[in-house]
This record gives structure tokens, sequence and C-alpha cells, in this order.
């Protein structure tokens, strides 16, 4: 079992909830303790796949008996997860203290007061990959510190490139002529993402907007920026794909779960998912084990850029014991732990120095190309309304893909749609 199966499920990502960390620079009327109280905490997971929390739970639980740490997990989906957060958050009540929240909602639950504002001299923020710290910002301030990181890479069948002497493409025009004339010739699929109107959804139709250059959002949140010739361009290159056949209508269904299995069982020529997919598809009984290779997305120009996945730590406005929990999330972000977040938990870190671990890069080819994409990688768009936004995006994306909507119009109604979105704010 996996604990992040990807940012689809990297959303769901270890929600870690410590009931007990009044936070860190909260403000007067949340009812906070006082910063310094240290006391026993709750971690609420959104369901620990691997199983590698517990051990480092232990460590902790024995070094500070006084402050030990409890592990409840939530159901093992973002949604779920995402709406028992928020009941409790708006409840008032002090369960929750830390809340390992993915990404996307730091936006959210910081403009609804849900979590506290942190000091940012107190956490190494240097020696992060500096794309994600960006993740953990709104509106110039930090409120939450990054804890596991993701970034999507292209997959790619290396022998069958190798036959036709082809090397990965790294422009979209490279990848829709291998995709369309070479997977043919060997029965597959060309091109596959998560194409299915879901969160995954909004993570491909972002990355193809800001791989030719466009965006949705202004950085702040507060204008929209969708209408571009990037955001035309990007629309187009998912439609012409399902146009032109190299990306099928069964792609059209396709989740993080179902495209993995397409090309690990060798039905597909190219593959967007995120890094946890190197190690399936090397497994015994992988029909491609040994036969593929991952390179960063290719864009309109050259090299493209992913969304970022992963998750960030938050304090609850309401948690009781801040000293500790802000002892705890230095503890779950501290290079040693880190290390074990990749080796146990098969999590990509946040620490920079790990991706350059020759160790580690033995047992792990692909982290120096997660690297890359992960430093060229972008947030999903800054909205106290994300969940809006992506519905939005999502929408235009199935549209636009089934071929009901011309990339033109597409971004016409999501740049009226996100407006009204954002008036709302």
């Amino acid at each position: 079992m996996r604990w992040m199966r990807a940012a689809g499920r990297a959303l769901l990502v270890v929600a870690v909830v410590l009931a007990g960390y009044s936070g860190l620079g909260v403000r007067p009327d949340a009812g906070a303790a006082a910063s310094d109280a240290r006391g026993p905490l709750t971690l609420v997971t959104a369901g620990d796949l691997t199983d590698y929390l517990g051990p480092l739970l232990d460590d902790w639980n024995e070094s500070r008996p006084d402050e030990r740490v409890t592990l409840v997990e939530l159901p093992d989906s973002a949604d779920e997860t995402r709406a028992q957060m928020i009941s409790e958050l708006r409840s008032g009540r002090d369960r929750f203290d830390v809340l390992n929240i993915d990404v996307a909602w730091t936006s959210e639950f910081a403009a609804a007061g849900w979590i506290s504002p942190l000091e940012r001299d107190r956490f190494p923020l240097d020696a992060f990959l500096r794309p994600v710290v960006d993740t953990a910002t709104f509106d110039g301030r930090l409120y939450a510190v990054p804890y596991v990181t993701n970034a999507g890479l292209l997959y790619y069948r290396k022998d069958i490139l190798d036959l036709a002497g082809e090397q990965p493409p790294r422009t979209w025009s490279e990848l829709a002529r291998q995709a369309r004339t070479i997977a043919p010739q060997h029965g597959l699929d060309g091109y596959a993402g998560q194409f299915l109107p879901y969160e995954g959804l909004t993570v491909n139709a972002t990355e193809a907007v800001h791989s030719a250059g466009g965006s949705i959002l202004r950085d702040d949140g507060a204008r929209v920026t969708v209408d571009s010739d990037g955001a035309r361009a990007g629309l187009r290159f998912l439609a012409d794909g399902v146009r032109e056949g190299w990306i099928s209508r069964e792609a059209l269904g396709y989740k993080e779960e179902e495209s993995r299995k397409a090309f690990q069982d060798g039905r597909l020529l190219f593959l967007r998912n995120w890094p946890y997919v190197y190690a399936d598809a090397s497994a015994a009984g992988s029909k491609v084990a040994g036969r593929f290779g991952a390179v960063p997305l290719p864009g309109a120009d050259g090299p493209g850029t992913s969304v970022l996945g992963g998750s960030n730590l938050a304090v609850s406005s309401h948690a009781r014991h801040p000293a500790s929990a802000a002892d705890l999330i230095s503890y779950l972000t501290s290079e040693r732990v880190q290390r074990r977040v990749l080796t146990e938990g098969s999590l990509p870190p946040v620490r920079a120095a790990l991706y350059e671990d020759p160790e580690l890069v033995r047992a792990y080819p692909y982290l120096p190309t997660l690297r890359e994409s992960v430093l060229s990688a972008v947030p999903r768009p800054k909205s106290p309304r994300y969940d809006q936004v992506s519905l939005a995006v999502q929408a235009v994306g199935q549209d636009v893909m089934a071929l009901r909507q011309t990339p033109d119009e597409a971004v016409a109604r999501l740049a009226r749609e996100l407006g009204a979105i954002s008036r709302t704010d």
C-alpha cells in the first residue's frame, strides 16, 4: 500500500491534525492558548497507506513522552478528508491542531482564518526546494510548512523509441508526432494523462496552459489572467490530441490509477503522471519493467511546466499546544525524517539536498528528473475559493477535450466564470 498515490491522491496526502497546537501568531479572536504551551498532540491523516508514519511517531513519542502524538486517520479520499477537516475547523473545536493539507488548500484555509500564520525564521525554508515554499504562502505570509512535494513527469517507452531511433520528446510537436506515428505501429495508444473531470484534470489543464506561456490567475488570486494566447494554445494541445486520435477517447475517463495501469500494462507510449508510478512500473509483474524512462514534461516550444502537488503542515487557529506543534513540524521536516519520508513512505521530500544524495539517486534514479520538474513547477491557482476555481477549470477542460467547445470559446467562458468567482471573494 502507498500513503500518497499521487497529487490527485497526493491531494489526499496526510492531513495532520495535532490535537493540541494553538497557533504561532494566531489572531487574538481565535481563542488559542499561549504560544509557548506544550502538551500531547493528535496527528490526523487521510490514510497512511504505507504505514510509515507510525514508526516516525514512535521515535517522537519515545523522546517526548509528555508531548505524545496520537495518530488519527481520516478517509482515504481527498474530498472526504477536506470536508471533515473543514467541518471541524468551522465548529471552533480544538480537536485539530496541525493540518497536513494539500498544497492547493493553503489559500482557502488561510483566507477563512482556519489556520494561523507562522514565523518564517522558525523553519529552515532555505533548505527546501524553492518552489514548494510558495505553496505554503498566502497574501505574502507563511501559513504552512512544506512537508511532501510532487511534480508531473512524462513516462515513455524507451524500448520503442530506441527501435525508432528517437529521443523522448521535449516539445508538444515532437510528442504529437511520435504519439501519432510510432504508437500505432506497436498497437499502442499515444498519450494519456488524468482527463476525467476531477482534480487531476485541473492539474493537467493548468500544466498545459502554463506550458504554453499562459496562466489562470495572478499569483495572489485577485485577477483573472486566463484570457491569453497561452491559455488557448494549452487547451488546443489537449483538444488536438483527441481530434487527431493520439489521445484516445478511453483516456478521457482516466484518473491516476487508470492511467498508471494502462502504461504499466503496456498499452501506452507516453503517460503524464506522478513519481509514484516509477516504482510500480519497475516492479515484478510490470509489463514495462526495465523498458521505460521518465523525463520532464514537454511544452509548446521546449520543456514544459508541471503543477506542484504534495502537502503542507499548517496549524489550526484553535490548537492548544503551539510550542509542541511547532517542534513536531520541525521534526517532520528535518533532513533525517525527510529521508525516511522518501525511503519508507515512497513520497518526494521537500529537502533539496536529498535530490543530490548519491545513495538516494542510486536507489531512486528518477530523483534528478523530479528535481528538475519541481524547480520549474508552479502552484495551482491561488484563491480563497479554490474549490470553485478547480470545478470551473475541470468543466472547461472536459468540454474542450470532448470537442464540445473550441479552445477560444472555452477560454472566454473560463474567464467569465473565474471573474464571477473572484468578485464573490
